[in-house]
C-alpha cells in the first residue's frame, strides 16, 4: 500500500493544522514548515515554537512522526544546525530545495538552488556528515527554476550527496502552483537515482492519487493543498471513507474547524486565529459548497470569539460542540 505523507506548507500547515489534519488518520509521516538557517546556530526555542512536536518525541498529538525541515544555502551553517536539530527530532532532517517564494529565492535559498546541482551536492554531503547515521537525511525538490533541463542532474546530486530519499514536486519554481503537475518527470528522476522517490504535486482526489502513482511509477505520495482542501483524503485513499466527499460529511468538517480554532486560541504565540480559519475555509471551498456559505458568514468578523460563535450557530442542521 502507498505510504502517505503530509507536505510542509509554509504559512498554511502550521503545527496546529498539522495536528488537526493528522488526527483524521492515514498519514505515515509529516514534515514541518521550513526552519530558516542563515549565519547562526538556532536555539532550541526556535524549534519548540515552530515544531513543538519535538517536545513529544517528534510526534504529532495523534502519534504521526514529524520530520524537521531546514531551509538555507550555506553548507556549513546548514550542517551545524542539522546536527543540533537531529538531537531534537529522531525521525529525520529534511532539506528544502523547492520553496518558490520570492523572499526565499532572493537570498539564494529554496528552489533557486536547483540552478546549481554542485551546491546541492555540497549541502547534502555536509548535512549527512554532520547528522548521526541513524537519523535520516532527505530532500524535497522541484523540477528546476524555469525549466526541467537540470532536473535529473539535481536529483542525482542530492542522492549522491547522501539524501536517503527524495520528494519531487512535479513543477518548476516558475510554475508556482499552476496545474498541471508533470508527474512523468518524477518517473524520469526515479529511474536515474538509487534512492526512494516520493511523488508530490496536484493530488486533490483519490483519482489524482491513482494517476500520480501510475504516471510517476512511485508507490509513495506526499499530499499538500489537497489535504487542506479535503481533510479526509487519506482515509478515502485507504478505503475507510467514501471515495467522493458527501454533503453528510460537512458537520464533521465543521467540528474539525472548531477544534482548529480552539487549539489556535490555546497557543499563546498564535496571532490572528480568525484569519487562519478563513484561510483554511478558502481551501475547503474547493471540496464542499457549504464552506462558501460559512466563509461568507465569517468573512468580516475580526475576532476568534466571533468566529467561534458563528461556528456554534446551527449550520445545515449541525451544532458545533462546546
Amino acid at each position: 500500500m502507498s505510504r502517505l505523507f503530509l507536505a510542509p506548507m509554509e504559512g498554511l500547515a502550521d503545527y496546529v493544522l498539522r495536528d488537526v489534519l493528522t488526527s483524521t488518520g492515514g498519514y505515515d509521516g509529516c514534515v514541518s514548515e521550513f526552519v530558516r538557517v542563515t549565519g547562526s546556530l538556532l536555539p532550541a526555542r526556535v524549534y519548540e515554537r515552530d515544531c513543538p512536536e519535538i517536545l513529544a518525541g517528534g510526534f504529532t498529538p495523534c502519534g504521526t512522526p514529524m520530520v524537521i525541515q531546514l531551509l538555507g544555502s550555506d553548507p556549513e551553517w546548514l550542517a551545524r544546525n542539522a546536527s543540533f536539530a537531529a538531537t531534537l527530532s529522531p525521525h529525520g532532517i529534511d532539506l528544502n530545495f523547492g520553496c518558490p517564494a520570492k523572499v526565499v529565492n532572493r537570498h539564494g535559498g529554496g528552489a533557486m538552488l536547483l540552478a546549481t546541482p554542485e551546491v546541492l551536492h555540497r549541502i547534502v554531503a555536509a548535512v549527512r556528515a554532520a547528522v548521526p547515521a541513524d537519523i535520516s537525511v532527505t530532500a524535497k525538490m522541484r523540477l528546476g527554476v524555469s525549466d526541467t533541463s537540470l532536473a535529473v542532474a539535481c536529483a542525482t546530486a542530492l542522492a549522491e550527496g547522501g539524501a536517503e530519499a527524495l520528494v519531487v514536486h512535479a513543477r518548476t519554481r516558475d510554475d508556482g502552483y499552476r496545474p498541471p503537475a508533470h508527474w512523468e518527470w518524477i518517473a524520469r528522476i526515479a529511474a536515474a537515482v538509487n534512492v526512494p522517490v516520493i511523488a508530490n504535486g496536484e493530488v486533490w482526489t483519490v483519482a489524482d492519487w491513482a494517476r500520480c502513482r501510475a504516471v510517476s511509477g512511485c508507490a509513495d505520495v506526499m499530499i499538500g493543498r489537497g489535504a487542506v482542501s479535503d481533510p479526509f483524503l487519506t482515509q478515502r485513499i485507504r478505503g475507510t471513507m467514501p471515495e467522493t466527499p458527501t454533503p453528510e460529511e460537512w458537520p464533521l468538517v465543521v467540528r474539525h474547524i472548531a477544534v482548529y480554532l480552539k487549539k489556535l486560541r490555546a497557543r499563546v504565540d498564535c496571532l490572528h486565529e480568525h484569519g487562519r480559519v478563513k484561510l483554511w475555509l478558502s481551501y475547503l471551498r474547493r471540496t464542499w459548497p457549504q464552506a462558501v456559505e460559512l466563509h461568507a458568514a465569517i468573512r468580516h468578523l475580526q475576532g476568534a470569539q466571533e468566529v467561534l460563535e458563528a461556528l456554534r450557530a446551527p449550520l445545515h442542521g449541525y451544532q458545533a460542540p462546546e
